[in-house]
């Protein structure tokens, strides 16, 4: 009997040593950025969906996390050279694939936000019309299409870059831009500020496009990212992703986001 007790003591060691191997390196302190957008996260309340998700993951780790809030260009900078660990609602290209990597847990379209006095039906009207200024987020990615409207008015020098949304939103009230791009976490400023009484949305008809936490390659080794991938995918699994985006947004419009197929 007390030979058993032994094995079946040896064994549950071993359980709760591979249990523990299995969650994130805890043994240094981490770095994840905030940044300021829309739902996402606001400083001035402290709250957003961001912040949420990361209290949940900080809390599944298990280790000690420094959070901050910075610009979306200098945390993309930080990923790359490894000074920073990792951030939030982050999406893909070849030059990001380089440095980061991504742990995917929402999907959504991006929508051309354009003042009404412009008449701008369909994306083709922006383009054509030299006097039209575009404004984007600097270091701002989006969805196919989108980035070809932002890369072709860029070269023609017809793009104007902020910080934030807040400056992007006085330029389009100013008519100093007539189009922005925006995505489902901005609507709430939409109403807030009153733009919609100006403003038409059109589509850019591009799939919805994935984001995830973003996690420095040069700052996580392979089998630590897996690790933090899979606290995210357990979010995902457990019905806490859902329970965090369903405190900003309707039950129907969080399915939309949440239910698709990761990369």
């Amino acid at each position: 009997m007390k030979k058993f007790s032994l094995i079946l003591l040896l064994v549950l060691s071993l359980q709760l040593g591979a249990a523990f191997a299995a969650g994130p390196d805890c043994s240094r302190a981490y770095t994840l950025a905030l940044h300021e957008h829309g739902l996402l996260y606001s400083a001035e309340t402290d709250h957003g969906i961001d912040k949420d998700i990361a209290t949940e993951l900080i809390r599944r780790s298990g280790c000690k996390v420094n959070v901050s809030l910075m610009p979306r260009a200098r945390i993309w900078q930080l990923i790359e050279s490894g000074a920073l660990d990792f951030s939030l609602s982050g999406i893909s290209n070849p030059e990001r694939e380089r440095f980061a990597a991504f742990a995917w847990y929402v999907s959504n379209k991006y929508y051309l936000l354009t003042r009404k006095d412009a008449g701008i039906r369909q994306i083709g009207d922006f383009v054509r019309n030299n006097r039209f200024q575009l404004g984007v987020i600097r270091s701002f990615r989006y969805s196919a299409n989108a980035n070809l409207l932002v890369d072709q008015l860029s070269a023609a020098n017809r793009v104007s870059q902020a910080g934030g949304l807040s400056p992007l939103y006085e330029l389009l009230q100013a008519n100093r831009i007539q189009g922005m791009i925006i995505e489902p976490f901005d609507y709430p400023a939409l109403d807030e500020k009153h733009i919609r009484d100006f403003t038409n949305i059109v589509e850019f008809n591009d799939p919805a496009v994935p984001h995830g936490l973003i996690m420095s390659k040069k700052a996580l080794p392979p089998e630590e990212q897996e690790k933090w991938r899979g606290l995210v995918n357990d979010m995902r699994a457990d019905g806490s992703m859902r329970r965090i985006f369903e405190r900003y947004f309707a039950a129907d419009i969080t399915s939309a986001m949440l239910e698709f197929q990761a990369p």
